[in-house]
């Protein structure tokens, strides 16, 4: 993994509130918690009943929609890596 994706998808993990990666049909909203080496890794829920954790692997990132939710403009901000 290169430094130059590292620090943009540490630049999506802080945009906004919230991240949105949608990815094969499935949307997956929630927050950035972990960057490792190959993946990174979203919670798409507030409580441990209701949230899933969902590793998204790097290779998988060019097919996939990345937005967040911008709260100045109350909407969702597309991102590119």
């Amino acid at each position: 993994m290169s430094e130059a994706l590292i620090e943009r998808l540490v630049k999506f993990a802080e945009s906004g509130n919230q991240q949105k990666i949608i990815l094969n049909g499935q949307s997956h909203q929630g927050w950035i918690m972990e960057i490792t080496e190959e993946a990174l890794l979203i919670s798409t829920g507030f409580a441990d009943k209701t949230g899933k954790d969902i590793w998204v692997k790097f290779t998988d990132l060019p097919q996939a929609e990345l937005s967040y939710w911008d709260n100045k403009n109350d909407q969702w901000t597309s991102f590119s890596l």
